[in-house]
């Protein structure tokens, strides 16, 4: 703490405050991100079942979930902030706080990650959908067993660079009220002139980037070894 009050010297006047808003955006993250993560996995999903020469092609639910994600991808975050503000206060009573937040970064995170899944799961090789589907798997087996499961390195590789996106939506989502690091910034750290109160924010939000870089990469190589193991072990049987 000695080392601390040396170092940031204002940042030791608002220590209890800065905490709190350290936890408002791990809130914000782990909430959205549960969420966002199943429904852009979801929509990811439907939108290789329902594509043209899908395994269940249907244009019309096509066409709808790709223009929802279309439209929401388009619109600059800060914007939709304030677009979603009647829809927040009507759904969850406020657009404030980190209750308010949550529901803007679900709809400016689920857009893209949808997308990038989308993208994971197109690269899977479509002989081993048609080998799966020959052997009588139905519907639910094709996406379970062969789509996702051949794409599981890539769908962390993915999380993680949409996790590391969302970081940057909480801090944003702090300009317009919603707390946490971002608005702990703005409002102690530059409407103050305190420096190192800025310092500070950047440093937390980077190391738990670093953090989450870290943990997607172990996994997604944890997993590409894990399937190679198998793949090798299966040629040699």
């Amino acid at each position: 703490m000695e080392v601390l009050k040396i170092l940031f010297p204002n940042l030791m006047s608002y220590w209890y405050k800065f905490l709190k808003n350290c936890t408002a955006t791990f809130q914000m993250f782990l909430i959205s991100g549960l969420i966002s993560f199943t429904l852009g996995l979801l929509f990811g999903v439907l939108l290789i079942v329902f594509k043209k020469d899908g395994i269940k092609e249907n244009k019309v639910l096509y066409i709808i979930i790709s223009v929802f994600v279309n439209l929401f991808r388009s619109i600059p975050f800060v914007i939709l902030l304030v677009f979603l503000i009647p829809f927040t206060r009507s759904v969850v009573g406020t657009a404030i706080g980190v209750k308010g937040a949550i529901i803007p970064l679900i709809f400016g995170t689920v857009p893209f990650f949808s997308r990038q899944v989308e993208t994971t799961l197109e690269n899977v090789d479509p002989g081993k959908v048609e080998a799966a589907r020959s052997m009588g798997s139905g519907t639910f087996g094709l996406i379970f067993r062969v789509y996702l499961h051949e794409s599981v390195p890539e769908l962390i590789r993915v999380t993680t660079i949409t996790a590391i996106s969302l970081v940057g939506l909480t801090t944003m989502a702090g300009a317009v009220g919603a707390g946490g690091l971002g608005d702990f910034a703005i409002n102690y750290g530059q409407g103050l002139n305190h420096q190192d109160i800025i310092y500070a924010c950047i440093i937390v939000l980077l190391l738990f980037i670093c953090f989450v870089q870290f943990l997607g990469s172990f996994l997604a190589k944890k997993t590409t070894n894990r399937e190679l193991f198998i793949r090798k072990k299966s040629i040699g049987k």
